[in-house]
């Protein structure tokens, strides 16, 4: 007997979550300096510090040599509770080097950071350990929104081809409302039907309309033109419309602000429609 749809559902969840706690169990296995904290902390209370002289740069290891001379048991006893909290901090302190690099960054105004993380970051900056824990929660966590995202589409199908890069313009436009890149999903919305609709026109209005417009239209341009030569063109009357709405989003996305989940579905579906009535037979 085939699964209920719930089952289905309530077994994709449980796989979701397995990736998550795979994650953290290998973040728990592989944090950055964590052995290499638990290490010091084993050497010092082995007495037996002055093996990190062949490992560590003189200054660095002078003044390590200076502070566990000063209390033995605390510097032991300081480093063991760092490479705790490399381990239990891991995951968040990855996401946050993640975020450093997607944002703009205030000279000046980030503080102070807990000493176990700047080490942890130093340790770690050649191996890029931390973003690729960030870049795994991350992708896990899209997942979910992104299946559901997908299912509000349908196959765009067309009888004849535009480019190669209208395929990719559309590809981009689309992954990209997959994984909530809303904004990016309008803008691409608007340079795909540009270029479709280059690709579509008579060759001759093309060449007035690239000449007229400096090689540069934009997509209201474009519309502009095909209404005043929609005869000439022989694509579909309703195309206009639906290519309009798309052209809208994509300019109030590009001048005034952030688009919202609906708005960005609402313009990638209008663009499928559009296309498929370009390119029809």
């Amino acid at each position: 007997m085939a699964p209920s749809i719930q089952t289905r559902a309530e077994h994709n969840g449980i796989e979701i979550e397995r990736l998550r706690e795979l994650l953290l169990t290998m973040a728990d296995a592989s944090a950055p300096g964590r052995e290499f904290s638990m290490a010091i902390a084993e050497l010092a209370r082995a007495g037996r510090m002055e093996q990190l002289r062949a490992v560590l740069p003189a200054v660095v290891y002078h003044e390590l040599w200076q502070r566990y001379e000063a209390a033995p048991e605390r510097f032991a006893g300081e480093w063991e509770q760092i490479g705790h909290e490399m381990q239990k901090g891991f995951v968040d302190h990855a996401r946050q080097r993640l975020t450093s690099l997607t944002r703009m960054q205030q000279a000046g105004a980030r503080g102070e950071a807990p000493a176990w993380q700047s080490i942890q970051r130093a340790l770690d900056a050649r191996q890029g350990d931390l973003l690729r824990a960030a870049m795994a929660a991350e992708m896990i966590d899209l997942i979910e929104p992104a299946v559901a995202r997908a299912q509000h589409l349908r196959e765009c199908v067309v009888a004849r081809s535009a480019s190669d890069e209208a395929d990719r313009y559309l590809d981009e436009a689309t992954r990209c409302y997959f994984f909530a890149l809303f904004t990016a999903c309008a803008v691409m919305c608007r340079s795909v039907l540009e270029e479709a609709i280059r690709q579509r026109l008579p060759e001759p209005l093309r060449r007035q309309i690239q000449t007229r417009y400096r090689n540069a239209p934009t997509l209201g341009n474009l519309l502009h033109e095909m209404n005043n030569n929609l005869k000439a063109t022989g694509i579909d009357p309703e195309f206009p419309r639906l290519a309009n709405r798309v052209n809208d989003i994509g300019k109030r996305a590009v001048h005034q602000g952030l688009v919202a989940e609906d708005e960005a579905r609402a313009c990638l579906q209008h663009a499928r429609e559009a296309l498929e009535m370009l390119l029809a037979g």
